[in-house]
């Protein structure tokens, strides 16, 4: 039995064996199989060819334009407008990029697109920091909170959640699965905590990570994170601030470097734009070294960050790397819809999708309705959740929507779940003047209200 002479990892692995199996066995004088990177293996560049040449992107990317689409979205069956707070509606573009023909993960063609996939990560977000880190991996955004508590946490840590909806309990259930001790800072329902209940909380405890949902998909509730941010980093500036932005990455300004936020995590299928299937994270450099520091092992094989973090930083340099197959085709997606949104500024987009959320939240208003978040501080740009008349269930009222073409969620914040529906107005449905899926909403909404024996006032 040949001896290991590399290096011992306390997983197990021996690089040269790890060599001797990336390269097949060869007989000598063949040429051997495509050497990758590896969080076990040093760096090494690809001397293969894919099938196809690479062109790289030129920049900058066209900006869409939205005003010369088909308002029927030809390349589309014919379907409901699904203006749920995620998944929403996608481009044509986007959804002709998820047929794209099959690649090696690590042919230079699609290391090069996985690249710029990281790097447009970096813009979205704004953070030019070297130190920091994008990630891109299969799964939801739920996955985010394990990557949170497997890698930034140990077992006995205390952690503080801020509670504004449904998504602050399951983010302390992930917390509590890892054996960290979650402590939950709740506000009444459409609301958030306050800056002064933080830093007493803050003050009364030493806590390793304080995490914020940037938009609850349950109640709609938006948080504001920049002041937030500057109150950890005065009062606990050892604390990680982590913010869940599963449902505002894409329809809210976040300045990651600005800020001094230490973690991001969203998900392809909200703002962004792009089919369901991708975690997508930052983290700063500050948290990296935080998980660098570790006394025990990560807490996940899957979500460990000493298993992606090369595979990530390689990627972004346009090597191949592999620990897990990415989703190709996905990524292709996640790479148009990032050059859509990147085509103009994104206060732009950030405007739009405001102005877009006013109007809607005005006519909702005026058909005497109110909003789970009744302060306009607390109002998401990109959803709202909307209070059914006395009397009404959602059950009773979304079959009326339908047979109108249109789609709305559901309540889910538990204590109150039949008496709202959910209305997410973000990405295409918003940007695209063309689409008229907003009006078609509102106006579905005003007559299935009727159906069910509500009168809007005239």
């Amino acid at each position: 039995m040949a001896v290991c002479r590399g290096s011992y990892y306390g997983d197990g692995w021996c690089p040269e064996k790890l060599l001797r199996m990336n390269r097949g066995g060869a007989p000598e004088g063949q040429r051997p199989a495509l050497e990758i990177n590896t969080p076990f293996s040093s760096e090494r560049q690809s001397s293969q060819e894919d099938d196809l040449p690479y062109t790289p992107l030129q920049r900058p990317p066209p900006e869409p334009n939205y005003s010369t689409k088909n308002t029927n979205m030809s390349t589309q069956p014919e379907h409901p407008a699904l203006l749920i707070p995620g998944p929403i509606e996608f481009d044509d573009e986007v959804l002709q990029s998820i047929g794209h023909y099959s690649q090696s993960h690590v042919g230079p063609p699609f290391v090069a697109t996985f690249g710029e996939t990281l790097t447009m990560l970096r813009q979205l977000m704004q953070t030019s920091s070297p130190a920091s880190q994008p990630f891109v991996i299969s799964g939801s955004g739920t996955l985010g909170w394990d990557f949170v508590a497997a890698n930034l946490a140990e077992q006995g840590d205390d952690v503080l959640v801020l509670h504004t909806g449904y998504f602050a309990d399951s983010f302390t259930d992930c917390f509590q699965t890892y054996g960290i001790n979650a402590t939950q800072l709740k506000a009444p329902i459409g609301d958030r905590p306050q800056l002064p209940e933080v830093e007493q909380a803050l003050k009364e405890k030493k806590y390793k990570i304080i995490t914020v949902t940037h938009v609850d998909t349950s109640t709609g509730v938006l948080s504001e994170v920049k002041a937030l941010s500057e109150l950890v980093h005065k009062v606990s500036p050892e604390t990680l601030i982590v913010v869940d932005a599963v449902c505002s990455v894409g329809s809210e300004d976040i300045q990651f470097d600005e800020w001094g936020i230490d973690a991001v995590l969203t998900a392809s299928q909200k703002g962004i734009g792009c089919p369901a299937g991708l975690c997508i994270m930052m983290y700063s450099g500050r948290a990296i070294e935080t998980f660098k520091n570790r006394k025990t092992s990560p807490g996940s094989y899957f979500a460990s960050l000493k298993n992606w973090l090369p595979i990530m930083q390689n990627y972004e340099a346009k090597k191949p790397s592999y620990f897990a197959t990415p989703a190709v085709q996905l990524i292709h997606a996640l790479h148009t819809s990032l050059t859509q949104v990147l085509a103009r500024p994104l206060s732009e987009r950030f405007a739009v999708h405001h102005e877009a959320s006013q109007r809607i939240k005005s006519t909702i208003s005026s058909y005497g309705l109110k909003q789970l978040a009744s302060k306009p501080e607390n109002q998401a740009n990109g959803m709202t959740a909307i209070y059914l008349p006395d009397g009404v269930k959602a059950p009773e009222i979304l079959p009326h929507l339908l047979k109108r073409g249109v789609i709305f969620a559901g309540g889910l914040h538990r204590e109150i779940a039949p008496k709202y529906i959910r209305f997410g107005h973000m990405g295409v449905s918003v940007v695209d003047p063309a689409r008229k899926d907003v009006d078609k909403a509102l106006e579905a909404l005003k007559e299935g209200l009727g159906e069910v024996g509500y009168q809007v006032p005239s």
